[in-house]
């Protein structure tokens, strides 16, 4: 088990996260969309918040600036996290509005302020577990879904909580983390669609 643990943190990367909630969010909302529509949204959240951060990675690590995909030291995350504010707010303001897509937008949104909190506790030398950031976020985020258009979710939402323990438990196995820093992440990435959810339920 200790050799598969590590592999959860390669696989559920946060930077696969808002690709993988708007598959959610356009399976759950299936009848309001169409399939070239679906395909342009999917698309449109992957570029912005996989392809191009992946490319600012590759630049970043030519350049000396990260050493590792992980991101482990503190003075390496602040470049990425703030390239990151930048591209959600591309996003929730030109691509994935209000007005059209209510709920992803605010799960961006409530990425967007995760983030943020995140990044300020860099500046105080501090850093929070961004694993645990994406994967507490997505968890409130399909809760969220299920409920607001009333769809029985057990499997999805067990799944996701015991995604939470495994990453967790990966992340202390490779020893990015101490459990404080876990439990800091996986407050500020669910507190912040808590409260939003407020706004779309």
């Amino acid at each position: 088990m200790k050799k598969i643990l590590p592999s959860f943190s390669y696989i559920f990367h946060p930077i696969f996260i808002p690709a993988l909630a708007t598959l959610f969010y356009l399976f759950y909302n299936d009848a309001n969309f169409v399939i070239q529509e679906k395909i342009f949204v999917f698309f449109q959240v992957t570029i912005v918040t996989l392809i191009i951060p992946a490319l600012v990675f590759l630049l970043l690590r030519a350049t000396g600036n990260i050493d590792t995909i992980m991101i482990a030291k503190i003075s390496q995350r602040k470049i990425p996290l703030i390239v990151h504010c930048f591209l959600i707010i591309l996003l929730v303001r030109k691509s994935i509005t209000i007005d059209r897509y209510p709920e992803l937008h605010f799960f961006l949104l409530g990425g967007l302020m995760s983030t943020l909190l995140a990044l300020i506790l860099l500046f105080l030398k501090s850093k929070a577990s961004l694993h645990m950031i994406a994967i507490s976020s997505i968890t409130v985020f399909v809760i969220g879904l299920s409920m607001h258009f009333q769809v029985q979710s057990i499997i999805f939402i067990s799944l996701l909580i015991l995604l939470n323990g495994i990453i967790a438990s990966s992340r202390l196995e490779m020893n990015a983390h101490t459990h404080k820093e876990l439990v800091v992440g996986f407050c500020i990435g669910a507190v912040p669609q808590l409260l939003l959810l407020l706004l779309w339920l």
